[in-house]
């Protein structure tokens, strides 16, 4: 058994990269995340029925998960590759393309500020946030479009493509396990208070380190991007981070809204009651929103995402050499 054949490999990554920018996410029945959602709740009606709706389940679950998916995308990963390279090369590179989501977000956002009515765009930020959608205009949609873009940086790509550079093939699958329970269980209701915490846990431990360096690297780019202010997003980052609920979105969030000198959030509506008030950003900056602010987030957020690729890839070239597969 080669475990070699499922080692990171950086030709891989900027594959599906490249394919992920060309395509934007696969949509179709048997995409694999489509695959582990119903894979989970098969599991989690079974653990039910046993009686572990709590901790224990929720841990359960976890372990299922993980096993389950990441014993048969990495066997059949090393079964094709054993078979005939190129057909198991192949196959990562699907699997990798799969997992990461870039060109969806931006379009997602790009969908907000292309709407025709405030309607329209309040249909189309309802596909990214929770939040009451009746109560916002415009610029609203755009800020809520905005802040899903800057969050989902980390856990829709850097998040992935570091754990994959971290433990190979094994690695990304394991953080999709993580991230499909945290979006389809991890939620604070009666129902998966306990039942879904350790999916929600785990997310945030696998999200830490990405976050952070996410943080850096938006600080980079707003030095280099012009209208960013990298002074902004530096501070804007560190100084508010704590603001968003969370160990993890407000660095990605806070730092998107200084470097594009936007102030972003503003008051947000759940279930009828305002939940906050909060503004991110440099408190002199114009409120983010605007006509133009939607792409320029979603060109900062490709930059951002295009340097955490290659400095993941150039990280692979200098301690795995030996490894590059052409």
């Amino acid at each position: 058994m080669d475990l070699t054949l499922l080692a990171p490999d950086p030709i891989l990554l900027l594959f599906a990269v490249f394919l992920d920018g060309l395509f934007g996410d696969p949509v179709f029945a048997w995409h694999p995340i489509r695959l582990m959602g119903g894979a989970l709740s098969i599991f989690e009606r079974m653990l039910r029925r046993l009686g572990l709706d709590g901790y224990a389940g929720g841990c359960m679950l976890m372990l299922l998960l993980s096993v389950f998916w990441i014993g048969l995308i990495c066997g059949l990963a090393m079964v094709l590759s054993h078979f005939q390279y190129d057909i198991g090369w192949i196959f990562q590179a699907y699997i990798l393309f799969s997992m990461i989501a870039l060109k969806d977000l931006c379009r997602h956002g790009m969908a907000i500020d292309r709407a025709a009515d405030p309607d329209g765009a309040r249909r189309a930020v309802s596909m990214l946030v929770g939040r009451d959608t009746d109560r916002m205009d415009a610029a609203a949609c755009r800020r809520a479009g905005m802040e899903s873009l800057s969050e989902n940086a980390v856990d829709g790509f850097v998040s992935p493509i570091f754990w994959y550079v971290v433990l190979g093939l094994p690695g990304i699958v394991f953080f999709k396990v993580v991230s499909t329970m945290d979006s389809m269980v991890g939620f604070r209701t009666p129902r998966y208070r306990y039942f879904g915490w350790c999916g929600a846990r785990m997310d945030d431990m696998l999200n830490y380190i990405p976050s952070r360096l996410t943080y850096l690297g938006m600080v980079v780019v707003a030095f280099f991007l012009p209208g960013c202010s990298a002074r902004k997003a530096l501070l804007a980052g560190w100084r508010q981070h704590a603001l968003v609920p969370g160990p993890n979105s407000g660095w990605s969030e806070a730092t998107a809204a200084g470097a594009l000198q936007r102030r972003l959030v503003g008051p947000i509506w759940q279930d009828g009651k305002q939940v906050t008030d909060l503004w991110l950003g440099d408190g002199s900056d114009p409120e983010g929103g605007q006509p133009g602010d939607m792409r320029r987030m979603c060109a900062f957020v490709i930059v951002t995402c295009l340097l955490a690729t290659g400095a993941a890839a150039a990280c692979l070239v200098v301690l795995r050499p030996h490894e590059l597969t052409f």
